[in-house]
């Protein structure tokens, strides 16, 4: 069953249990699949671009958390958590920093990566590798650190 399919059935099992918070995250999630199926050449979502969306519906709801978080407002700040949770469930188990070392330590092997000039080297290889199982900020930061 595919990601959007999935979408389809948690979104009507929120309005059957009347999750309104569940519900609205569940709408968003498929108001900007539906955005990227009609803007694009195919009808379908595939699997791949479901999981991109959810990434950055979740960053979207985490740093709305924080800021509100930040302005004392407690109750829009549960709300938003609630939400990334939820687009949280439709994510890849993301990966701790080890075996976020562990796999740019092999990849230094392989690649044959000398130095901090290869960084754009790298860190192409490690988007590609880890694309929606680790954030890229987290990456780069691991990548640099490595390099040094």
């Amino acid at each position: 069953m595919s990601l959007a399919v999935l979408i389809n059935e948690q979104i009507k099992r929120a309005m059957l249990a009347k999750e309104k918070d569940r519900l609205s995250a569940l709408r968003d999630i498929k108001s900007k699949l539906l955005l990227e199926a009609t803007s694009g050449v195919g009808s379908e979502v595939s699997d791949e671009t479901v999981i991109k969306i959810c990434m950055k519906l979740y960053k979207q709801r985490m740093e709305t958390y924080d800021l509100y978080m930040a302005q004392g407002r407690k109750d829009l700040a549960d709300e938003e958590f609630v939400q990334a949770k939820v687009i949280e469930e439709f994510l890849p188990k993301q990966l701790t920093e080890a075996e976020i070392l562990e796999e740019i330590r092999l990849a230094i092997a392989s690649l044959g990566v000398e130095g901090p000039k290869d960084m754009g080297k790298l860190m192409g290889y490690l988007s590609g590798k880890l694309s929606g199982k680790a954030d890229g900020k987290v990456i780069a930061s691991l990548v640099k650190a490595s390099l040094a």
